[in-house]
């Protein structure tokens, strides 16, 4: 299971790549994926419905007893088969459907697959928590397409926000859960489920979850408004796939949660409620597309019910009706997205004679809607006549709760359903009168052939399971069979004889018919009447207006644009929480030795008199540097105490902090501005600043003189062997902690893209300015004799008054120095002082250099070679070397030493990790780039000054806008 989860992701990233070359046959491998998994769950299917699950275990966080593990029971046995099957068939359908962007739309299709994939099969609730949100994820992608269209983001953002919200309460359910039974293990929770205590709030959390992501009443609107998605992402995920989650999880809990309050009660209300309402909404749309999502509404609704009801009849009605929906409203998707294909429109009052011109299409769109009507030798009436079978013997019997009104409502939304089927196809096929007939494209053949044969797939599959039912009853038995039983348990059948059943059946289809009969007559009458149905839209706009004035109301108080009151704030809480509780202590505290050497005293008189001065002086350049004298005397510090790893990343950072602070300075004025705030609030501000900084060094004191275990740094000194290396530091970062790592140098990328983009954004308004000449400014100026061949041909295209002969020089012989000894520490990090990320800032400097010689036009930042894709290759080597392991079948991020003897060199030992240290280099090295050339160009080039300081600000705006459009 993991390895086809895995191969839907690994094959999805490099489909994009691969469709610049093989064009629409890049939906064929797309398609040949979830076709593997469903070949794959087809062999496994036996041990599956014998109860004799496939688990695979992997250990995600062993330490805090957290782990992947994936279960292939007879439920997910039957969502697998419709995520692959039907996944599979649209993603055929997408090859002649869809017009442009083949890659992204394949790709993004193929990853939902597997991420469904890996939500079915999961056995534990914190990892179907992280599959459930990556299909809104990837579900956002879908809809908003390539964002061109306002309508598009608009529906993407509203399923992302309540299908996120619903998944956050979904989430705190499960932890609550979780907590109570003592496992996060699906499978033990519901065989042995919890009780009492927070267990009916944490049910409703889940149920509110399960609502959202089946757009359940009322929290419906985003699936309509999502019918704007191409008509592959709406048979897919709209149909058979993502909105089913909810479904899902619903029939996963019911076995161990039906008979605890509010469970029953809650998914009977809703569900039923949201069958009738989404019928009776499918009769007024005049979009076909937005007939069927409201009847999915609809469907979604009678799922809910059934399968929350929580007994072995509704259980397999529900499993049966699970997998005709599935095939009959992915197949209706795909039949109007062909009408559109062919006429153009899919508006009911356009289309006619339709049916005449296509009739295939008509055959098979009958079929699928005669399905969703409950009409045999289908699988919807199998389903159609197990539900009404179940609940006509609890209302006649009176062996369920409230059998006889729930009857009465599936009777409802059963007659509802025939009639919106009989709309559709009237409205998709039928020759209206006034209507002219629609007129027909000319597709090629081929093409409409592509796309029927993936709609005859999914009708002869609804036809199948109908004709076909011992199959079906197979598939759907073993899961109902995990319920309570009724006394007379209902087995499958296309004929049961003369039973209440089929005479229900038969009026449902009958009352259907008339009332689709009395449509036209009862939308004139609707007409005149005032008031006006619920409008899901207009409440969620009216919800999100509201909670964004709430926001601004709440703002406008909190967020007063004063970064001193809010560190002010900041402050004072650490030091009445914290602070208080430190005071309160009754931890004797010996008082620690004033200093360790003599040494110290002359580091500690830099680092105060630096700070003592930064807090008075006015000046924006000597602010700057009197910070970076604080920096480099802690760094001294570190290295007094045997931490030159430390004491060389400090120095480091504080070396390149300190350049870019002051390219990003040229754009501000020389002095700070106007001290704010009156004589008392400075001196509250100064209390506030003074008693934090007691307070931290109180709390350093304290906290190491009440450490009573051993340091953990004992631990990685003892072991530092096993990872090949002699220099802890390193090994922690690479090895011991590489998880971290990898999470932080994600994070330092992601933020410097931001700020890159941030910087881009603003440079249209604001650019950063380089100091006008020094003629411009009528100021004497240093010449030097600089020669007509500079020492870097780039430095030519800067005017002579900005050119260094002695920085040329230098620049020309050490940057590949610094090159070699940025790699030297790389490669020597294992063994003594450095590593990847020091290594990674040592090229920055050497990058640094180049750029404040030779500014933008050096080719360092001129050549094709995006930062970005150093930054990015750097992170996608690490993840690749920390998964690398499990392909050996060991874990995640482990390693190993790699011994050998090689002519010259000897005897060679080389730790796996070397890789990933590799990648955190090249990352930092990217960032570093990044910044650079974000921050503006240090030097004006010799046209830029020729223009005067009118023109150096075009340019200069030209250039921060391309820098913007390379981020965006």
């Amino acid at each position: 299971m993991l390895v086809l989860i895995a191969a839907h992701a690994v094959v999805a990233a490099v489909l994009p790549a691969l469709a610049g070359r093989i064009g629409r046959a890049v939906w064929a491998v797309a398609a040949a994926v979830p076709l593997t998994a469903l070949v794959w769950a087809a062999a496994h299917a036996p041990d599956a419905l014998d109860g004799d699950a496939p688990v695979e275990r992997f250990g995600w966080a062993p330490s805090l007893g957290l782990e992947v593990v994936l279960r292939l029971d007879a439920l997910s046995l039957l969502m697998v088969g419709v995520v692959t099957g039907v996944g599979a068939a649209v993603l055929v359908y997408g090859a002649r459907y869809t017009e442009e962007g083949h890659g992204r739309e394949s790709a993004l299709l193929l990853a939902f697959a597997g991420v469904m994939l890996g939500l079915v099969t999961a056995d534990n609730l914190l990892v179907l928590y992280v599959f459930w949100e990556l299909t809104t994820v990837v579900s956002f992608l879908l809809i908003a397409g390539r964002g061109k269209s306002r309508e598009h983001r608009a529906a993407a953002e509203q399923a992302l926000v309540v299908t996120t919200g619903g998944g956050l309460a979904m989430l705190l359910g499960f932890v609550m859960l979780g907590e109570s039974a003592g496992t996060y293990r699906i499978s033990e929770l519901v065989a042995d489920p919890p009780s009492g205590g927070h267990v009916p709030a944490a049910l409703v959390l889940v149920l509110l979850g399960a609502f959202t992501k089946s757009a359940q009443l009322p929290l419906h609107g985003w699936l309509p408004a999502a019918m704007v998605a191409p008509t592959t992402v709406s048979a897919y995920l709209h149909a058979a796939a993502m909105v089913k989650a909810g479904v899902y999880l619903v029939a996963r809990l019911a076995p161990g949660f039906a008979e605890t309050a509010p469970w029953r009660p809650l998914v009977l209300t809703v569900g039923l409620a949201s069958l009738l309402f989404g019928a009776w909404q499918a009769l007024w749309e005049k979009d076909l597309k937005r007939v069927l999502a409201y009847g999915t509404i609809s469907e979604l609704g009678l799922l809910t019910a059934l399968f929350g009801y929580g007994t072995r009849n509704a259980a397999l009605a529900g499993a049966v009706m699970l997998l005709a929906h599935a095939t009959f409203k992915s197949a209706l998707f795909l039949t109007t997205g062909l009408v559109e294909h062919h006429t153009g429109t899919r508006e009911i009052d356009r289309l006619s004679g339709v049916g005449r011109r296509r009739p295939v299409l008509l055959t098979l769109a009958a079929l699928a809607a005669a399905s969703m009507a409950g009409l045999p030798p289908l699988a919807g009436y199998l389903g159609h006549e197990t539900y009404l079978h179940t609940f006509w013997e609890a209302a006649l019997h009176g062996s369920g709760a409230g059998g006889a009104w729930i009857l009465a409502a599936l009777l409802a939304g059963s007659a509802l359903t025939v009639t919106y089927s009989a709309r559709y196809l009237w409205g998709a096929f039928a020759a209206k009168p006034g209507v002219p007939t629609t007129p027909a494209g000319d597709p090629a053949a081929e093409r409409a052939l592509g796309m029927a044969v993936p709609i005859a797939a999914l009708v002869a599959a609804a036809l199948a399971l109908g004709v076909w039912y011992p199959g079906t009853t197979a598939l759907t038995e073993p899961y109902a069979d995990t319920l309570t039983a009724e006394q007379k348990p209902y087995h499958l059948a296309l004929w049961h004889g003369l039973t209440p059943s089929l005479a229900l059946t038969a009026a449902t289809l009958a009352a259907g018919l008339a009332l689709y009969r009395a449509l036209p007559a009862l939308g004139r009458a609707g007409e005149r009447l005032p008031a006006r149905r619920p409008d899901a839209q207009e409440g969620y706009a009216r919800a999100v207006r509201g909670l964004d004035r709430t926001a601004v109301e709440v703002t406008s108080h909190t967020q007063v644009g004063s970064l001193p009151v809010y560190l002010t704030v900041l402050l004072l809480t650490v030091l009445l929480v914290p602070g208080t509780a430190l005071l309160l202590r009754d931890t004797p505290v010996s008082a620690p030795p004033l200093w360790a050497s003599a040494l110290q005293l002359p580091l500690a008189v830099v680092v105060l008199t630096a700070a003592l001065v930064l807090a008075g002086t006015r000046h924006r350049l000597a602010a700057t540097l009197l910070a970076g004298a604080v920096g480099y005397g802690v760094a001294g510090f570190f290295l007094l105490h045997g931490a030159p790893d430390l004491a060389l990343t400090q120095f480091l950072v504080e070396t390149l902090t300190l350049v870019l602070i002051v390219l990003v300075l040229r754009g501000l004025p020389a002095e700070l501005g106007q001290r704010t705030g009156s004589h008392r609030v400075r001196r509250l501000r100064t209390a506030v600043a003074v008693s934090a900084g007691a307070f931290v060094g109180l709390l350093a004191v304290v906290l190491s003189a009440a450490r009573g275990a051993s340091p953990v740094s004992d631990y990685y000194a003892e072991h530092v062997k096993e990872a090949g290396a002699h220099n802890v530091v390193n090994a922690i970062l690479v090895d011991f902690r590489a998880l971290d790592t990898l999470g932080e140098i994600s994070v330092l990328m992601v933020a410097a893209i931001g700020v890159a983009a941030l910087i881009g954004a603003l440079g249209g308004k604001r650019a950063i300015r380089a100091r006008p000449p020094a003629a411009d400014r009528h100021e004497p100026t240093a010449r030097w004799a600089v020669p007509h061949e500079p020492w870097l041909p780039e430095a030519r295209e800067l005017p002579a008054h900005d050119r260094s002969l002695l920085l040329e020089v230098l620049t020309r012989l050490l940057f590949p120095a610094i090159l070699v000894f940025s790699v030297y520490l790389l490669y020597s990090g294992h063994l003594r002082p450095g590593g990847g990320f020091a290594g990674g800032l040592v090229a920055g400097q050497a990058f640094t250099l180049r750029y404040l010689v030779g500014g933008r036009a050096d080719t360092v930042f001129r050549g094709p070679l995006d930062p970005r894709i150093v930054a990015g290759a750097g992170l996608a080597l690490a993840a690749v070397a920390g998964l690398g392991p499990l392909a050996f079948g060991g874990a995640p991020l482990a390693s190993a030493v790699l011994t050998g003897t090689l002519p010259l060199f000897g005897h060679v030992e080389v730790a796996t990790t070397l890789v990933f240290d590799t990648g955190v280099y090249l990352l930092v090295v990217g960032v570093c780039l990044k910044l650079l050339s974000a921050v503006g160009p240090a030097q004006l080039t010799a046209g830029e000054a020729a223009a005067g300081p009118g023109g150096r600000l075009a340019t200069t705006a030209a250039t921060t806008d391309e820098t913007g459009s390379r981020d965006r």
